[in-house]
This record gives C-alpha cells, structure tokens and sequence, in this order.
C-alpha cells in the first residue's frame, strides 16, 4: 500500500484538512484525514478531465494541412470513429499531463452535420487501444459551422434550415425502417429491413442507446435541437453554448435534464454567431440549475490552461471547491465515468494531482501526478 498526505484535499465533493490518500494498485483504499505516512504536499485534487477536446487530432508543432479533426468528403458521417484519427505522440498530451489534466473526451469537429464517434482517453497512455477508457456519444453540429463549408465534398447546406433538413431526411428515414422492423417481429412475417452502417449509428440515436453530443452556440439553434429532441425523442448533451446570453434557455435545459459543455472560456470571439460571448454569461448558466460541465475545445483553448478558466466561475460566485468541482466531479458525471474518476474515493482510481501551493494562484503548479496509482510526472 502507498500513501501521501496532503495539507489541504480537494476530494471532488468537499475539503479536508490534514489528510491521507492510500491506494494499491490503481485504486484508492482510503481518503480521510488524520495521521498518516509518505510525502507531504500543500494541496491535492482530483485529476482534472477536459470534456470536449480535438487534442491529438490537430497536433502542436504540425501544420494544419495534417490536422484530423474534420473529414471533408461528406457532411454525414455519423460511422466515423475518432479514435481512428488520435496520435498520442502530440506534444500538447505532455503539456496537460504537467498541468494535471489526465483524462480528455476527444471529438471529431463541427463542420460535419453528423461527425462520428467520441472517445474518453488517458492522455497519458501509449497508443489509442490503451488509452480508450469509454465512449461518450456521436458529434453533431448545428449552427453555423455546417454550413460554413460549402467547398468541402458531399452533400453540403448552405444555411441552418439545409443543414437540418438534412438530418431530419436520414433520421425520418431510420425511423422509418424501425417501424417496419417492429412490425415485422409483431407479425412474425415478412423481413426486416436492413441498416448500412450510418444507419446503424442513427438507428442507436433514435433508441436512444447513444447519445448526440451537439455543438451549438446561439439560443436559437438550441431552440432548433429541442425541436429534434421533441420530433425524434433524442438523448443531447449540449456543447459550447458560449452566446447564450440569456437565462431562459439555460432554464429549459434543466427543466428536460439535458446537460450543457460550456466553453471554451478566453478564446476569441471570430464568428458571428459568438458576438454575445463573454464571461459573464455564465452567472445565467450557473444560476439556472442546468448540470453542466466545462472543455477546453483544444486547441481552441490549450488543454494545459482548463484550471486557468475556472477563475471566472469564481467570479460569479462559486467557491474554490465548486469551481475545482465542474473540471472534476461534473465532467466525470456528464462522460459516463464518475465510477473510477471525478472525486478521491475509496474503490476509484488513483489518480491525483498533487500541487505546490493553493491551484488557484498563479504560481502554484503540480509537483507530482499520479495516474492510476502509478506517478508518471515529477517537477525536479
């Protein structure tokens, strides 16, 4: 069994003083304070996990001719896998394991109506097999970003309403092939239809056996998804949503359970559809009750800068632990794995970041981070 103790513990629900965390193996056998043995250090969270991140797909120190986060040859590609396109040799992986972000949800980008398949990664791991921990739903775009491509290949809108009908053609037309298939099993006659493989993935969608993880800025485009929601019964979570500037639509979203990614904070404003971005937007998100939780958008934002942008959450209001809470607790709850991560308890994975100082000052920074019980970076 190994040990440390901390002066200050962040557990990702509340703050101890004068703590020990012990693990074997990759698991924590005890979190609480008290006596203990091993290394001292001034404070420890939880590993800190970025929920929407393009990292290892638009590489640092890579032109962007070579970036993957978008396919250009069709505007549907919901079997698209991103995990296909992830090298874990991109520099900007190192960079966040020193800032102890650990664990990121990597998707394809927004050109694409439908994009494919996310995946929730180790940054810290070899290769993709190794780093896949789970996946976390299908990308999807709204807005302006679809049909900002026109020049791309494929089948491409011009305006929101193209872009939608679109998908509401492919998605009216799975629904339709569901009912022949449930009639069909209801007759014991007859044969069921079949599914190409796009099909497959939106006939999960209308099943809602995967999520739709939609980007989408402005109210009125959230308002455009809720109608999808209502007219085909969606699972969404809802990413960016950086322009609404209005607590009504916040309000919505809670009131249906659907969660919101906000972000990325500190990142120019370079498209129409983000001229009401400003920080304090989140005083409507953070007082509407809607679950929520924070990305980076790397390498909108650096992922290595996550805890930087929490300091505008304490603006509006939020104590140290709540704001440590959203890039901890609340991504690991809306990414389907606050069974191992998000929080240091007994029986999740030891995997820790342990600090100079308080993480909320500018010259605080980790000195030691452990993934998984093992330590695999240390400040000299």
């Amino acid at each position: 069994m190994q040990t440390i103790r901390a002066a200050t513990l962040y557990t990702g629900t509340e703050v101890l003083e004068n703590a020990t965390l012990a693990w074997e193996g990759d698991r924590l056998t005890s979190v609480g304070q008290g006596a203990g043995e091993g290394p001292l250090y001034p404070v420890v969270t939880p590993a800190l996990i970025d929920a929407h991140s393009h990292i290892g797909l638009i590489r640092s120190g890579e032109p962007g001719a070579e970036a993957e986060a978008n396919e250009h040859m069709d505007a549907m590609l919901a079997h698209a896998d991103v995990l296909d396109s992830i090298q874990m040799d991109d520099a900007g992986f190192r960079e966040s394991i020193e800032a102890g972000v650990l664990y990121a949800c990597v998707l394809p980008g927004s050109g694409n109506i439908i994009g494919g398949d996310s995946a929730v990664i180790r940054n810290y791991a070899g290769n993709t097999n190794d780093a896949l921990i789970c996946r976390a739903g299908i990308k999807a775009a709204f807005g302006y970003n679809p049909m900002s491509v026109r020049e791309w290949q494929g089948s491409r809108p011009y305006t929101r309403m193209g872009a939608l009908a679109i998908l509401r053609g492919k998605l009216h037309d799975v629904r339709n092939k569901l009912a022949q298939e449930a009639a069909v099993a209801e007759k014991g006659e007859g044969e069921a239809p079949r599914y190409s493989a796009e099909e497959t993935v939106l006939r999960a969608l209308l099943r809602r056996e995967q999520r739709l993880r939609v980007h989408v800025h402005k109210a009125d485009d959230v308002a455009a998804l809720l109608r999808f929601v209502d007219e085909f019964g969606l699972d969404v979570v809802i990413e960016h949503t950086c322009d609404v500037h209005d607590g009504q639509t916040y309000r919505e979203l809670a009131a249906r359970g659907i969660p919101v990614v906000y972000g990325p904070l500190d990142t120019l404003a370079y498209k129409v559809e983000l001229k009401h971005e400003n920080w304090r937007n989140l005083a409507y998100l953070v007082s509407s009750g809607v679950t929520y939780g924070l990305m980076t958008d790397h390498p909108v934002i650096l992922q290595k800068t996550l805890l930087l942008t929490l300091r505008w959450f304490l603006r509006v209001g939020l104590s140290k632990q709540a704001a440590l809470e959203i890039i901890t607790r609340q991504n690991a709850a809306i990414l389907g794995v606050d069974d191992v991560l998000g929080t240091l308890a007994e029986g999740k994975w030891a995997s820790f970041v342990c600090w100079s100082g308080d993480p909320f000052a500018l010259e605080s920074y980790p000195v030691a981070v452990y993934a998984e019980g093992a330590l695999i970076h240390q400040e000299a």
